[in-house]
């Protein structure tokens, strides 16, 4: 093992083992060195690599902290990670997006409450019947990302905000190509809102399900 990956590996052990724990100051770096058996200089790689999974947080001039260790701050490394995803990777992460986003707006159902589905009502109208593609995607986004996040679970929000970066030039793609696109997707939005209404949460799974597995469809009869 190189040694800052060993340096990695034993100040990972020290915050799953609670030694650290999240918001803690890390010792002194000659101090934590000694007590690791480590070179200061593997010890400064190993904290510099931690720091850009924002795992260690480093403040200059008032030392090094253990993260709040939040799933949204964790995953944020993903949506860095898959920016750079090849054009034939995308079907895999639209793949991905419905095994996980049907069963989110599942969940969804009997947490989201009357005020959030009345924002998402009120998004839809003011997105009107026609917008352009730019304004559908970008209201696409936000609303997959609101129910989502009602969902009630931090990890799955996190994850699906991170994948939902490399379908967006598809959906954009869709957009200009398909002439049906812009309608049913208003379509299939509305269908998914009702259901949610409902407190159904097997159509609503249903529906979001068929929203993603369009777009997957379309973009596999085109490559």
């Amino acid at each position: 093992m190189a040694v800052t990956d060993e340096a990695i590996e034993k100040i990972k052990d020290m915050i799953v083992s609670g030694a650290l724990r999240p918001g803690d100051r890390l010792p002194k770096e000659s101090e934590l060195a000694a007590e690791l058996g480590l070179s200061r200089n593997s010890l400064r790689e190993a904290v510099r690599a931690l720091s850009l999974i924002r795992i260690l947080d480093v403040r200059q001039g008032d030392g090094t902290y253990v993260t709040s260790l939040d799933p949204q701050l964790l995953l944020e490394a993903l949506s860095f990670v898959v920016d750079f995803h090849r054009d034939d990777t995308v079907l895999e992460f639209l793949a991905v997006r419905r095994i996980l986003e049907p069963a989110a707006t599942a969940m969804a159902a009997s947490r989201i409450s009357d005020q959030q589905l009345d924002a998402l009502a009120s998004q839809l109208d003011e997105l009107g019947d026609n917008p352009s593609v730019e304004d559908l995607v970008a209201s696409d986004l936000e609303f997959h990302r609101s129910i989502v996040h009602s969902s009630g679970n931090s990890v799955l929000c996190s994850l699906l905000d991170g994948l939902s970066g490399p379908t967006t030039r598809a959906r954009i793609w869709r957009g200009l190509t398909q002439g049906d696109a812009v309608s049913r997707t208003l379509h299939e939005h509305r269908a998914i809102l009702a259901a949610l209404r409902d407190r159904d949460a097997e159509t609503a799974r249903s529906w979001a399900t068929v929203h993603i597995a369009s777009v997957e469809q379309w973009l596999r009869s085109t490559l």
